[in-house]
Order: structure tokens, then sequence, then C-alpha cells
């Protein structure tokens, strides 16, 4: 299996300012031409010197990293406690049970790969897709960071596969890998995308990736209000195809090689629950679009832009509950709904490590950060550390040098 480093959430790969660039060559020049300079002198080296590379090192790193975080799109923060919006619906019809500020702009993170997921069963239905064929892995999509299944450019997949890492794993190689398989390009299906949306009324939503990460800079950020996410999770309540994918909590991935785990924590805590989605990135917040069904009653709460994972599960929770309480049953509807798969046993271990998804360790705490501090610090920190360890050997050489000189002499 080949594995990718991930790539910064946000999947930006654009350059930082030309002026940058520039300056970091200026830097190394110099640092080059005094190196040069020493040698050719022969003169020892002394601790201020040292102290001198060591800053100069810090800088030029410094400034490299400024790459990836100038790279990032400025977007304004819009998490909030307990969270920024919410809204509560009756599925069967549409009725609005609670709401709080459900029409205030929002970004879904990765929740928006439900809107994927509808696309996608929409072209099953008509009969221009099917479940079992084969889903080449683009060099593009191979390349995708964040949360994924670490696709290879040499693989290929059944599409139902993919669905699945889509839903359970979040995975962004998955999502692009789909979406140019389906319209021929990333861009072609954010049309198709944009294109459902408004033919459900979701007029307040517009989607600009097929991922939902943070945008790179000169991108735009995936918009959508809490009353609209809950009009795309109406509709796909109606499939209960969609419960397949978005119930399962554990599934394994290329043949036991990776185990994909769900980010959907209601679907273990909450009496019912069998879908949708979670997203996060650090200025979107935690985002959720939940759903259960109890005594033939199916609810669905949709939490975005909580400034932490337990607090929007739990708001999330409390909505359903509180709803549900104030709702008669209704007689079981016959629409036959595939059991959602559940691995409470791990499959056979294989050997070989499972990467612990990205997207999971966001959830559980905010230790990454979508301005690209962490690639920052990172390189200063690798800066510093390669440049004491170059002149720990120059030093060493230089004095075995001189050792030996002062014996010949």
């Amino acid at each position: 299996m080949a594995c990718h480093a991930p790539i910064f959430p946000g999947g930006g790969d654009s350059d930082g300012p030309n002026a940058s660039n520039h300056i970091n060559e200026a830097l190394i020049k110099t640092f080059q031409t005094q190196y040069r300079y020493q040698i050719i002198q022969k003169q020892p080296i002394k601790i201020m010197q040292i102290k001198n590379y060591i800053i100069l090192s810090t800088f030029i790193f410094v400034l490299t990293s400024q790459t990836s975080w100038a790279g990032r799109a400025a977007i304004k923060t819009v998490a909030a406690e307990p969270y920024a919006s919410a809204v509560v619906i009756d599925a069967d019809n549409g009725e609005v049970l609670f709401s709080r500020n459900a029409d205030v702009a929002v970004y879904p993170a990765s929740t928006l790969k439900l809107m994927v997921l509808l696309v996608i069963l929409d072209q099953i239905e008509a009969g221009t897709l099917q479940l079992d064929e084969i889903v080449p892995v683009t060099v593009e999509a191979a390349k995708m960071g964040g949360s994924q299944v670490y696709l290879d450019s040499k693989e290929q997949f059944p599409l139902e596969e993919l669905l699945y890492a889509l839903m359970i794993q979040s995975a962004n190689d998955a999502a692009v890998a789909l979406a140019s398989h389906v319209a021929g390009s990333k861009e072609a299906f954010i049309v198709l995308m944009n294109e459902k949306a408004r033919e459900l009324g979701m007029n307040s939503t517009t989607f600009h990736s097929v991922h939902g990460l943070p945008p790179a800079k000169g991108q735009e950020v995936d918009v959508t209000t809490a009353r609209d996410f809950a009009t795309l999770c109406q509709a796909l309540s109606k499939r209960s195809q969609v419960f397949q994918y978005t119930g399962t909590r554990v599934r394994d991935f290329r043949g036991g090689e990776f185990i994909m785990r769900t980010h959907n924590h209601l679907l273990e805590t909450l009496d019912g629950c069998d879908g949708f989605k979670t997203g996060y990135f650090t200025k979107a917040g935690f985002s959720i679009a939940a759903t259960a069904k109890r005594n033939g009653v199916r609810l669905i709460a949709v939490v975005m832009g909580s400034k932490d994972r337990k607090v929007r599960d739990a708001q999330a929770t409390a909505l359903l509950n509180n709803a549900f309480a104030k709702i008669e049953p209704r007689p079981e509807t016959t629409t036959t709904v595939p059991e959602p798969v559940v691995q409470d046993t791990l499959p056979p271990s294989t050997g070989k490590a499972d990467p612990v998804p990205t997207e999971q360790l966001q959830e559980k705490t905010d230790a990454t950060d979508d301005s690209g501090w962490g690639k920052f610090f990172l390189g200063v920190g690798g800066g510093i550390l390669l440049c004491v360890a170059f002149n720990f050997f120059r030093i060493k050489k230089s004095s075995t040098g001189q050792r030996r000189r002062h014996k010949l002499s």
C-alpha cells in the first residue's frame, strides 16, 4: 500500500508570494557564500559564528514555512458556543421542530460529502452508474491530504467501496476519485452538486469543493445554512440505501489493510441513530447532520459550528431527545431499510498498523490549525535541529584537522 504524507488539511498547494521566495533564495546564497569563505581562509569556527548560523538558518526555515502559512484563503471564523446554528425537522413532512440561527451562513466542512453521495445515488437510480463498476484512482486523488484511505494512482476500486470510504472514513481522496470518475473532473462534479442544491431549494448554499476542506489561497469556501442542510438530509432520508453507508460504524478497506471507523459517535450513543455524517475544520467548527428513528418517527438534527466536538454531540443528542419526547408514535412504514454494517469485533489483524484517521484526531482535539501554523513551527524547529547538527559535525571535523596539523608540525 502506498501511503502519502498527509497534506495539511485544506489541501492547498498554492505557492506563497514571489517576494518571499526571492528573500529565501537571497538568504540561502548569503549562507553559502559565508560558508565557502571560511573554508578558503581555513578559519576556526567560533561560538559567535555558530550562533549566527543558527539564527540565520532559523530565519530561512521561517520564511520557507511561509509558503504553507500564506497558502490559506482568508475566511472568518464561524464556530461559536455552543454552536453557530441548529435545526431539527420531521423527516416525513419537513416540519421544523426546533430552530436557532438556522439561516446563518456556515461552512459545512466534510458534511458536504452527503451531497456527493446524493448526486451519485441519483445517477445509480437513473442507470448511468453501477455500484460494481470500477473507479480508477487519479493522480490528483492520490495526492489529497486530510482524512483519507491512502489511495494510490495505480489502484482501482468498485464504486461502492469508495462510497463506504466517503461516508465512514470521510476520505477526501475517495471524494476526488469518485467526482473525477462520475463527471470527468472535480469542477464538473461541483456543477452537479450546485444544480442539485438548486433543485432541492437550497438557495443559501454554494459548493466550491467535493471534500469540504478549508480553501487554498485564491479559492472560495463552501457555504450553507443549517436549514438548507436539513433539506438535503430530508432528501437523503427518502433513500433507504443511504443508511447502509452512513449507518456503518466500522468496515475494512483494501482487503483488511486499512480499517475505517466512523466519526459519528452518535451511532453508538443515541437510541435509533443510523446516519448521517460529521464535519470539521478549525474556522468552521464541529458540525453534524444526524438522524434517528423511534416509534415510526424519523427526525433530523443539524448542528453547525460548535467549538467543541463533545458539545456538538451533546447538543445534537439533546435536541433529538427533546423533539422525540413531544411527538406521538406513528405506525411503522413498510419501507425496507438495509441493515447498516456494524462490526462490533474488528476483522482479523493483518499485522499492519492501522493509521489513525486525520479527522478522528481532529475530532478528539483541535491539534491542527488550518492557517498553516503547524508547518510553520515544524519548519522552525527542523531548521534549528538541522543547523545544530550541521555545525556540530563541522566543529568536530575542524578540531580533528587542527590536531592532525599540530602533530605534523
